[in-house]
């Protein structure tokens, strides 16, 4: 079977440079490894064919004489620039060296580093925490700034967080070098794992910390001022970056989420940025029409218009007396509900009154006089 030309193995084009290569080498190895295809039998030799083909052109001389002689190059006694002689060894290459090339552009994410270069590992960074923040539907309405008391972790004072004893810098880990892992060689694979003697981080410590025991950090409750924005409402989160727990010796801290509940309202309920409100009024207010007065959000009152033959349940809107706005847009508005309330502990005047506007007002009855009647008839028969 005629071989595929190389540059074609690996998806760049003819005279593509050294970066461009491995790259493309990149893709093909992440897409072909046996251990992502375990159902397809050609993978593994698409992908000896794509490290065949990278280990003739990532090498400056080997590329040369394949450009000129393509795969004649390797077949035979062809040499070094195409004369006769020792020649490269053939196109099959050394897999591991290959493949060692890009060992941590394709797995360094998982390892914690990328690529191996640089010296030792980042010291490890502190974690995220969460504080549960309860407030009033007032302060929602008006931000406010909160002083809280946070139990976190922080960086030890008598180390400077490097946590040896006088502050001493840790040594460079013997097992590692630094690198915070160990290379073995398996077969064509090369395995990484995290260094037995200074659990990844690259460096050890001689004499730790008294105080802190070599972490490098201890617990301390600490006190944070919070500026709570207007609008806020329950499930909105913020972001206090660096906030959060101390790394170990010496790392980075991590941040502070703080997540709003906010407290449900004896009055007011609330949709987005609206604010609802149910609203008694008498029954002559309801019959007659006429205006009245309703609390705000914002502490103040107001007015708002009854039509006559107003029913409960009817609805109004006071606009921009709602919930400010914490992302753009606009302010809510307020919806008033209307509760017309039944009279209670009658006298016997005012029984006879209303017995008296019954009569009268059989015909104009918003629910129709033909319902009335029939639920009267029906009672009068019941009581027959």
């Amino acid at each position: 079977m005629a071989k595929r030309d190389y540059y074609e193995v690996l998806g760049v084009s003819k005279g593509a440079a050294a970066d461009e290569i491995k790259k493309g080498y990149r893709t093909k190895a992440k897409e072909l490894h046996p251990d992502r295809n375990t159902g397809n039998p050609d993978a593994e030799g698409q992908f000896k064919e794509a490290n065949e083909a990278y280990e003739v052109l990532k090498d400056a001389d080997k590329k040369a004489a394949y450009d000129r002689y393509g795969h004649a190059a390797f077949e035979g006694g062809m040499g070094g620039g195409g004369r006769p002689g020792a020649g490269f060894g053939g196109g099959q290459g050394d897999f591991s060296s290959a493949f060692s090339d890009v060992f941590d552009d394709l797995f360094g994410d998982f390892m914690g580093q990328r690529g191996g270069q640089g010296g030792g590992r980042r010291a490890a960074r502190g974690a995220d925490l969460r504080y549960n923040l309860r407030i009033s539907l007032e302060d929602a309405f008006g931000g406010l700034q909160k002083s809280i008391n946070v139990p976190t972790s922080v960086g030890c004072t008598s180390c400077n967080g490097s946590g040896a004893e006088g502050g001493v810098e840790p040594t460079t880990c013997p097992t590692c070098s630094g690198m915070g892992k160990v290379r073995a060689q398996q077969g064509f694979f090369t395995v990484e794992r995290t260094c037995p003697t200074c659990s990844g981080l690259g460096q050890i410590i001689k004499n730790p910390c008294n105080n802190c025991r070599g972490a490098g950090r201890v617990e301390k409750e600490r006190s944070l001022s919070v500026n709570i924005p207007a609008g806020v409402e329950t499930g909105t989160r913020i972001r206090l970056a660096g906030e959060g727990e101390a790394g170990m010796r010496g790392g980075p801290s991590g941040d502070l989420y703080i997540f709003i509940e906010v407290d449900e309202h004896d009055l007011f309920e609330r949709d987005g940025s609206n604010l609802f409100c149910r609203v008694p009024v008498s029954l002559t207010a309801a019959a007659l029409g006429g205006s009245i007065e309703v609390p705000t959000i914002d502490g103040g009152r107001g007015r708002v218009q009854i039509q006559s033959g107003s029913q409960s349940g009817r609805q109004m809107r006071l606009r921009g007396k709602g919930m400010p706005p914490l992302r753009g847009g606009g302010t809510g508005d307020m919806i008033i509900e209307l509760a017309v309330e039944t009279p209670v502990n009658l006298t016997s005047r005012q029984k006879e009154l209303l017995r008296e506007f019954e009569e009268l007002s059989e015909n104009n009855n918003p629910e129709g006089s033909t319902f009335f009647s029939s639920v009267k008839s029906f009672w009068d028969s019941m009581k027959g």
